[in-house]
């Protein structure tokens, strides 16, 4: 056996960084108490999701990864604790600005930083202003309670994300998220699908998944988003082992054996039987494989 009790925590932002760190601080000492070895904080979690309007103020919000100071407060935490911590940052590389998931080690060591490859466009999700399509590749990293790999938000509608990740040799797949209603459809509630999705990917790979959400109403200009939480923690055949409500700040842990995951995707064997010279079409845009 080797258990690792995996938590995910959920919360509302506003634009008093001090207490959004505090909180956030106070939820991951909650989880770590109830004995969480990787703790998952949600996508931006310093401020509001400030993506909804392109507004160039916001701009200046990014730093270098060594200046941040999200990066360096939970990186310290983490420590502190003996724990992993994904620290999600709006971070500033040159004259480029990623949204990026720095992860430290149960020891407080920056292991890896990930800069998310998927940047959503769409009303009240306009982060192609913000951000340059990352440039680092997946990553997966060896930390002290195992191989954890992660993505951000809409890097999670991907099943390429995920399955990279696995072949990569992940044993455990983590979502930072900031999603909720969508202004030019108030009608539409993307909760459920929104969960089936990643679910979905931890059933297809067999390793358990985190997902965590934030909640609140969040005013930009003319528009307001109704954050719907709903985050979760998914065993690895995509059955729901925690989760949380639409609207309660909260956290979430479950314990999950890795050991016995990996014997359940041997024993499956869909590792075994995958044919990549088969899946040429997912080199293209169209699906229309063309001579080199």
């Amino acid at each position: 056996m080797r258990p690792v009790t995996l938590a995910a925590t959920q919360m509302s932002c506003t634009w008093d960084t001090d207490d959004n760190i505090a909180r956030a601080e106070a939820h991951v000492r909650k989880a770590a108490d109830a004995g969480a070895q990787v703790i998952l904080l949600q996508e931006l979690f310093e401020t509001p999701y400030f993506c909804q309007l392109e507004e160039n103020q916001y701009l200046e919000l990014a730093r270098p990864m060594m200046e941040s100071r999200v990066v360096q407060h939970f990186a310290a935490l983490a420590k502190t604790l003996g724990v992993v911590l994904p620290i999600s940052y709006y971070e500033q590389a040159g004259q480029a600005r990623f949204n990026a998931l720095a992860i430290a080690d149960a020891d407080g060591t920056i292991l890896t930083n990930y800069r998310k490859t998927h940047i959503p466009q769409s009303p009240g999700y306009q982060e192609k202003f913000y951000f340059s399509p990352g440039d680092t590749g997946f990553k997966v990293v060896q930390t002290r309670f195992g191989r954890v790999g992660c993505g951000i938000c809409w890097d999670q509608w991907f099943p390429e994300t995920a399955r990279a990740l696995a072949l990569k040799g992940a044993e455990m797949l983590l979502f930072p998220t900031a999603i909720g209603s969508e202004p030019h459809a108030p009608e539409l509630d993307s909760a459920g699908h929104w969960r089936r999705t990643m679910q979905g990917h931890a059933a297809a790979n067999m390793m358990p998944l985190v997902a965590s959400n934030r909640v609140g109403r969040e005013v930009q200009g003319n528009l307001q988003a109704e954050f719907y939480g709903t985050s979760f923690i998914a065993g690895y055949t995509g059955d729901i082992l925690a989760d949380a409500d639409r609207t309660e700040e909260t956290v979430l842990t479950a314990e999950v054996d890795l050991d016995a995951a990996a014997a359940y995707r041997g024993s499956w064997g869909p590792f075994r039987d995958r044919r990549p010279s088969m899946y040429g079409a997912l080199h293209t845009m169209d699906g229309v494989t063309r001579p080199v």
